[in-house]
């Protein structure tokens, strides 16, 4: 078994396993998004009670940040990849069951938590790559994890299509069954040689939001850009299965595509970070981010706008973010499941805080509550990464 001070060897296609594992796991949180107004309508929801879904999704998904990414430094790494991923499949299991909202955030809640397990790949990548090429590999392992958010939207709508929403739950719980036997066989085993208790270690992850200002300064930044990310996609599909629109589902999922395409677009700017922009890519992507807004606010009339928007929002947030995480990685090799951890809770807290407001904003003032709830946002995160810049690369 690999331990600390004898890593293994990351080969290309085990990068690609990963990102693709990644995808895979967090894209559980993400199917029902395009689905909100057909379980809406099926479970006899209001637009806000139904955007609660997608808020279980990623407070669990946050509580798990905390509770479980941390256990990467303390436990065997594939053998908590492999139960994590069972445990997220049985969640799934609950979803796909569900014939009432109780049942159905019950399952949202149990798969959110373990879906972190692709936060315990990422900095297990991380380790395993070369430090020259550290940037490269988050990058791409992060590029499999945007990607399946956004790709999410559009397997779920194609096949909510050739059934209902229960099919696309069915259908995922199996492919996460097949992608955990392919990660057992492929994964090597790894241990971290850390000798804090599970409470000690717990308490450790508050404890380097103070000792590193960096640190804190990127994992505030982040919760603004995902904040930003869940204002955009939750009331998505309100907005086009309403009329001038009336889209299907299936259609709804297509605009992940536009997203797809913007995120492949950010995949170089691992590379960049490696070789020192991280100024330039953190600035450019949030006066990216904001200026996605105006583009948005035309989509209620313009698909194009709609779709360029999409494209903009979702470049500017992979590169301000793989920015943040190979600096982040860069403080410590040796706890980086907890510097993950503490980081990822923050940005998806503001994930989930971006879903309740946006869902509140479209119910009460429809899609121009929601782009000035975006643009607001997203000045207050352009301001301040622009005074970290001026302190820190």
């Amino acid at each position: 078994m690999q331990n600390s001070s004898s890593p293994a060897t990351l080969s290309p296609w085990l990068v690609l396993l990963m990102a693709a594992t990644t995808g895979l796991v967090v894209a559980s949180n993400y199917y029902a998004q395009p689905l909100l107004h057909t379980i809406a309508d099926q479970l006899a929801l209001s637009y806000a009670s139904a955007g609660i879904i997608v808020t279980t999704a990623q407070a669990s998904y946050a509580v798990g940040l905390i509770l479980l990414v941390p256990l990467g430094d303390l436990l065997e790494r594939r053998g908590l990849v492999v139960t994590m991923m069972l445990l997220a499949t049985g969640g799934l299991l609950v979803s796909a069951s569900a014939t009432s909202l109780p049942m159905l955030l019950a399952g949202t809640a149990i798969t959110g938590a373990f879906s972190v397990v692709a936060q315990v790949l990422v900095p297990f990548a991380a380790t395993l790559s070369p430090v020259a090429h550290r940037g490269r590999v988050v990058g791409t392992v992060m590029s499999g994890l945007l990607l399946g958010i956004l790709l999410a939207r559009t397997v779920a709508g194609a096949l909510s299509s050739l059934g209902d929403w229960h099919t696309v739950y069915w259908v995922a719980a199996g492919l996460m069954l097949v992608n955990t036997a392919i990660l057992f066989r492929a994964l090597p085993r790894y241990r971290q040689n850390s000798r804090l208790s599970y409470p000690r270690l717990i308490g450790s992850v508050a404890v380097l939001f103070v000792r590193y200002p960096l640190f804190r300064q990127r994992a505030l930044l982040g919760c603004l850009i995902f904040a930003l990310f869940s204002i955009l996609w939750t009331p998505l599909a309100f907005l086009l299965s309403a009329s001038p629109w009336e889209m299907s589902d299936a259609t709804i999922g297509l605009f992940g595509l536009a997203g797809a395409v913007g995120a492949l677009s950010a995949r170089h700017a691992g590379v960049l970070s490696d070789r020192g922009h991280s100024r330039i890519l953190t600035l450019g992507g949030l006066a990216l981010l904001f200026g996605s807004w105006w583009l948005l606010k035309l989509g209620a009339d313009s698909l194009l706008a709609l779709v360029a928007g999409i494209m903009v929002l979702d470049l500017a947030l992979q590169t301000v973010h793989i920015t943040n995480m190979n600096l982040v990685f860069s403080l410590d090799e040796h706890i980086r499941n907890r510097l993950n951890s503490g980081y990822m809770f923050l940005y998806f807290l503001g994930g989930a805080g971006g879903s309740l407001g946006s869902a509140r904003a479209y119910e009460h003032f429809g899609w121009d509550g929601v782009v000035l709830l975006g643009a607001g946002i997203g000045l207050i995160a352009l301001l301040y990464g622009g005074w970290l810049c001026r302190r820190q690369v």
